[in-house]
């Protein structure tokens, strides 16, 4: 796989443009000897369980999941998109196939850490039943510190978010800086002059039923997505996530990159229809941070880190995280 990688520095406008093949899969430093291409994973029985914490947030318990190697390096926090929560977007078990990103980042010597925020997974929704993107950042952040304080001799954490929860990442970094190191925005590119207006919604939370149909509309092209997955995925979907989250007061969003000021990745498929390229290129032109870079990964769309583009991703990833979670201190 391969996938193409333009770097900004002072410039403001997408300059330079170099194609790299992904790096092959590190061997286990938890002691497992394989690392497959292709993101074929060994025969066998699938994925192990991972880890499950919970986090305590204003006194509301969060679900948190983690793969941990023997010795860690660096420890990310990994956020779920809009409707899915940590296990099916972060640790999706696919028969035959590699495609859990935790269990690749705990290979490589990073603990990985997924939140369920709150209306997803195995964390409740509170007494409102809603979330709100101030809310959801609030509770990234106490994961954070949580996991600062577990690995007292690592660097500050990374935090990652995929999608909605590249929102609400976005949001943390910016009023947040020195609680991480770095920042990864996967699927989430948005116009830096954007405006959310606020939205009367319904008085009480909606509480709509997941679908098999609904779970599998992030994956859009058959070619880049092995039928395989999408079935694991809509599964793992509709046990984890038979009720789907209630958002308000979504114009809490914050929309403006120049509020970023700690080193910055941006990746995305080239097909994915939620990002507008000239969009993009402003957003990630006015990032504050001068440590910035962008991936684009031909042939993906918005779920990038499943599709047959998940090695290249979590090889942008890796490189990102080595050069910058584990130097910050």
């Amino acid at each position: 796989m391969r996938f193409k990688t333009t770097h900004i520095g002072r410039a403001a406008a997408l300059a330079l443009t170099v194609l790299l093949a992904a790096a092959p899969a590190a061997r286990a430093t938890s002691g497992r000897p394989w690392g497959l291409a292709g993101g074929e994973a060994p025969s066998g029985p699938g994925l192990s369980p991972p880890q499950r914490f919970t986090v305590q947030a204003n006194g509301h318990p969060l679900a948190v999941w983690a793969r941990i190697p023997l010795t860690a390096r660096g420890a990310v926090l990994l956020v779920h998109g809009r409707t899915w929560s940590g296990r099916p977007d972060f640790d999706l078990d696919v028969p035959g196939l590699h495609r859990s990103v935790l269990e690749a980042l705990e290979m490589r010597g990073f603990a990985a850490y997924a939140l369920d925020m709150r209306g997803y997974g195995e964390t409740p929704r509170d007494a409102t039943g809603w979330m709100t993107p101030r809310r959801a950042a609030a509770d990234v952040l106490a994961v954070l510190t949580w996991m600062a304080a577990r690995h007292p001799a690592l660097p500050r954490p990374a935090l990652l978010g995929w999608s909605t929860g590249a929102a609400v990442a976005h949001l943390t970094a910016a009023t947040s800086p020195t609680r991480l190191s770095s920042l990864i925005l996967a699927g989430y590119a948005p116009d830096p002059k954007g405006v959310i207006a606020p939205v009367a919604g319904p008085a009480v939370p909606l509480k709509h039923r997941n679908t098999r149909a609904g779970a599998a509309s992030d994956f859009i092209s058959p070619k880049v997505t092995p039928p395989a997955v999408v079935r694991a995925f809509v599964d793992t979907a509709i046990r984890t996530d038979p009720i789907l989250a209630d958002w308000r007061n979504e114009e809490q969003f914050l929309c403006d990159s120049s509020r970023v000021s700690v080193p910055t990745l941006v990746l995305y498929g080239d097909r994915d229809p939620n990002i507008d390229v000239r969009d993009a290129g402003n957003f990630f032109a006015g990032l504050a941070t001068l440590d910035k870079q962008l991936v684009v990964f031909p042939g993906a769309d918005h779920c990038a880190h499943l599709e047959n583009t998940h090695d290249a991703w979590v090889a942008a990833v890796v490189n990102f995280l080595n050069r910058h979670a584990v130097a910050s201190h």
